[in-house]
């Protein structure tokens, strides 16, 4: 990894663990209440992560999951190709891709904002962020960060959420339409815009989140565990979104949306 980063710096780095650090960040930023301390502890072990979002998140992650290998076996086959995974928590795409997130999780390898990326112009083939951009105050910086870095002619992966529940970690500020996230993309060559999740996933997540506050009467310890056992007794219906979320009408309450985009030669 230091050979493929040699030189794509524009600031001076500070490298600990094989960690190239631009920023200091403390725990307890992120473990800010009971749900972010328990994710955290379960991102510490990636396999088991996945597990549980995978199974009993309200999100239906099957098509994520087939249009992210697609996109990485079309795009990625050669080694000498940069790829990003900005905001990439502790989780693994690919082997040869490089993790950037603000906190230094064991498979994080720049540790930076991603709306103030130390990457010099024009350098990097490949971008994602995936279920990111509601977490940074100001997507369109980071969107603006991503067509910098980018080659002419670079790709970015990009999903955001639309029919989500508030979800902190550590914080939560954006949402995007269909029609959104192509006002988002503006700059760039769309090449797609998807449904993600699909319009069940989008229900199931405030219908759990609407279980959780009416049956915690207030009390925010209590609207966790309300939470947690909904996930459990009500994962099984976002398979219907195998088949909804191909509906015309899907991304009207649609969970997410997928865009695949381009930065435009000159």
């Amino acid at each position: 990894m230091n050979k493929i980063l040699t030189g794509i710096f524009n600031r001076e780095v500070k490298i600990v663990n094989g960690k190239y650090l631009f920023k200091e960040i403390l725990e307890d930023e992120y473990n800010l209440n009971l749900i972010n301390r328990i994710k955290s502890k379960i991102k510490g072990n990636q396999k088991v992560y996945r597990f549980f979002i995978e199974l009993f998140s309200p999100v239906f992650t099957y098509y994520s999951n087939k249009y992210l290998k697609e996109f990485i076996f079309e795009n990625f086959s050669d080694s000498n190709k940069l790829f990003l995974n900005l905001g990439s928590g502790n989780s693994i795409i690919d082997e040869n891709v490089i993790n950037v997130d603000f906190f230094p999780y064991k498979n994080v390898n720049i540790v930076c904002d991603i709306d103030n990326i130390p990457i010099n112009d024009d350098s990097i083939d490949l971008i994602s962020n995936i279920a990111v951009l509601e977490h940074v105050p100001c997507p369109e910086i980071v969107v603006k960060e991503i067509h910098r870095i980018l080659k002419p002619g670079g790709k970015v992966y990009s999903i955001v959420p639309f029919i989500q529940g508030f979800h902190a970690s550590p914080y939560d500020f954006n949402r995007r339409t269909f029609e959104g996230m192509k006002i988002l993309y503006k700059d760039y060559d769309i090449e797609t815009v998807k449904c993600i999740g699909g319009p069940t996933s989008g229900v199931l997540w405030i219908l759990q989140e609407w279980l959780s506050i009416l049956f915690s009467f207030g009390n925010a310890r209590l609207h966790s565990i309300v939470y947690g056992i909904s996930l459990i007794l009500l994962f099984p219906l976002k398979f219907l979104d195998f088949i909804l979320i191909h509906h015309p009408l899907a991304k009207n309450i649609s969970s997410a949306f997928l865009v695949i985009a381009s930065k435009k030669t000159l």
